[in-house]
């Protein structure tokens, strides 16, 4: 995605406590902000506002792949690929 979109990749590593702290703002601010939150959450952003535009289901990991690939289907990512193109 972050090739196709031409935009920086940066994913946080649960496992490093200073990545966590850095995770747990951005859920905090711009995501799905629960005690115990969800992960992948997905965020973009763009001439400095951050939107938050996806987030993984507990369900069962086909579930989060069938949302993904509604996200790829979506008017919205295909307008951001047309943006870049």
């Amino acid at each position: 995605m972050a090739k196709e979109l031409r935009a920086e990749l940066r994913v946080l590593d649960i496992d490093d406590p200073e990545q966590v702290r850095v995770g747990d703002r951005l859920v905090k601010q711009y995501g799905d902000q629960v005690a115990d939150y969800l992960i992948p959450q997905v965020f973009f952003e763009e001439d400095g506002k951050v939107q938050h535009v996806f987030t993984g289901f507990s369900e069962a990991v086909e579930v989060t792949k069938a949302r993904w690939n509604d996200f790829f289907a979506s008017q919205f990512y295909k307008s951001k690929l047309k943006e870049t193109s």
